[in-house]
């Protein structure tokens, strides 16, 4: 699944103490480690100022199964590990009866998914074109699911992470030689065995996908210096080890925290306090009950939604639905994620009946970390995303407002983050790669004499194209016109009638007349032609 083995990456000498396990488990109500505290304070409502997120960069609230985790990755000889590996391992790559494993599933059919696979190889093997003229129809089938054999490199061409990787030629292995900042090896060796430990890549401490980990999020480190590391990278990187080359995975995380996610890892965290601002808004008009819930709970959206945007619902839903999620989150952009927690929250607290066991804010948490799986399964949730009518404009509308809000009650924001890029049109267009740009490609080619034409005609049919390649195949042409004229046939296979045609020597003094230019438009090559790559090239 990685490349290469890469550095080994030091042991820490076990899992934590009974204490530390005690405490770990103690800290579920909140979604971000120092929350749990905030979550039952009963004064008014105000988003949490910087300081009070300064622990969530590098300790997020582990999940119930901390402390087996850490019992599990605390595993170091081969002996050990060859043990644990004999039990059965799921379509996922998880240990059947752990947490991230999953029941019975429906499956595709074999058929079904063979179709999708050539379906979508097509469109990987044509990717500029797909894109430029085809959005719509990726965008539909990243919906349906991405066939899993071609999940890796999907979201590489969708990130853009490869079009990363071909404009920095071997910078991942420049960065993963360099040895990096203490400060930072030290916190991401701690997260390592935290990251998915029930998955055989990640079950083994210091095995080939903690190393891999290791190395992505340390060169990312390098990287992006000012932004360092936090932990909610951890998995977002692990997702993509399980899918992708340690090289790959790092490229397609710089296009998370750069594009999709911008300043959602920067040291004051300031982007997603805004976007739990945006949820929270957008929820008033999905959901006007649990809106109304949380307001009187008054119950600050950092303490549900941390968790949920910043490691993208990786820690949150069953993996099914994560996949799910991810294919649509990487083609639409950062929409999804709202949707998505809009969803959650409309079926957790949307009701009375739901809100009767939600008396105060220590329930009320609760209830939004304990989900009922009937929300969280994969076709109920993918269908409620795709229906759910929030758009890139209502979120962009939204953002501007609480902007000026917080520019109004805090002052101006001190991480300046890129602009946030909508899926992977908009990244496409605003990063053009290192390949050959769609220009246009005339599919008529007419003599160095001949008068070349504008119009908005047709294709030529395939008839006359067929009958052209004939005519040059047998090297004999039809009768040429007179030397000072040219025949020009249009895209819809009617020849318009000889046109005068200066001599070179006249060409050559100056530009021809607007006014001798015909103004017949059934004479003019269409435009559509003009730009086809599809149909080859004919000469007359």
């Amino acid at each position: 699944m990685g490349a290469g083995r890469g550095r080994g990456v030091g042991s820490d000498g076990g899992g934590r103490t009974p204490k530390e396990a005690e405490v770990a488990a103690g800290s579920r109500v909140a979604g971000a480690a120092g929350m749990a505290k905030s979550s039952r304070e009963n004064g008014p409502r105000a988003p949490a100022t910087g300081g009070s997120l300064s622990g969530t960069r590098e300790s997020l609230a582990q999940g119930p199964d901390a402390a087996t985790a850490d019992e599990l990755s605390s595993l170091g000889s081969d002996s050990e590990a060859n043990g644990f590996a004999e039990r059965r391992i799921d379509k996922f790559g998880f240990i059947v009866g752990s947490q991230g494993a999953e029941g019975a599933l429906e499956e595709v059919p074999l058929e079904v998914l063979r179709q999708r696979e050539s379906k979508w190889l097509d469109m990987l093997n044509n990717w500029d074109k797909w894109m430029a003229k085809k959005h719509k129809k990726i965008r539909l089938r990243c919906q349906k699911g991405i066939p899993p054999s071609l999940r890796g490199r999907a979201w590489q061409y969708l990130s853009g992470g490869k079009v990363k990787l071909q404009q920095n030629p071997g910078k991942f292995d420049e960065l993963d030689m360099s040895p990096g900042d203490p400060k930072w090896l030290d916190v991401i060796e701690r997260d390592l065995h935290r990251q998915f430990p029930f998955h055989e890549m990640f079950v083994s401490r210091g095995g080939h996908g903690q190393q891999d980990l290791f190395r992505v999020l340390k060169a990312y480190t390098l990287y992006r210096p000012e932004e360092g590391y936090c932990q909610a990278q951890a998995p977002i990187a692990a997702v993509l080890l399980m899918h992708m080359p340690a090289e790959q995975a790092f490229w397609c995380l710089v296009q998370v925290c750069e594009k999709y996610l911008p300043g959602y890892y920067s040291e004051k965290l300031e982007a997603i306090q805004l976007d739990g601002e945006i949820l929270f808004s957008l929820l008033q008009k999905v959901s006007p009950v649990a809106h109304k819930h949380l307001s009187r709970q008054k119950i600050d959206p950092l303490l549900y939604m941390t968790e949920w945007f910043m490691c993208a619902f990786a820690r949150t839903l069953p993996w099914s639905s994560v996949l799910r999620v991810w294919d649509m989150f990487f083609c639409e952009g950062v929409k999804i994620i709202f949707r998505v927690g809009l969803v959650l929250l409309k079926h957790a607290l949307g009701s009375p009946e739901k809100l009767k066991a939600c008396q105060g804010q220590y329930e009320t948490i609760e209830q939004l970390r304990s989900l009922s799986p009937k929300i969280m399964q994969e076709a109920f949730l993918v269908q409620e995303v795709i229906e759910l009518p929030v758009t890139e404009r209502q979120i962009e509308r939204e953002h501007l407002i609480q902007l000026r809000r917080w520019q109004e009650t805090r002052g101006e924001l001190e991480c300046r983050s890129p602009p946030r890029m909508h899926g992977a049109k908009a990244i496409l267009d605003a990063e053009p790669g290192p390949r050959p740009a769609l220009q246009p490609s005339p599919s008529i080619r007419l003599p160095p004499d001949a008068t070349v034409l504008s119009s908005k005609a047709n294709k030529l049919p395939k008839q006359v194209q067929k009958e052209q390649k004939r005519t040059k195949a047998s090297g004999q042409l039809d009768k040429s016109p007179g030397p000072n004229q040219a025949t020009v046939v249009t895209a819809s296979g009617d020849a318009c009638p000889p046109q005068d045609v200066p001599p070179k020597d006249s060409v050559s003094q100056g530009p021809i007349p607007q006014d001798s230019a015909p103004q017949d438009l059934a004479c003019h090559p269409s435009q559509e032609s003009l730009t086809s790559q599809e149909s080859e090239d004919t000469y007359l």
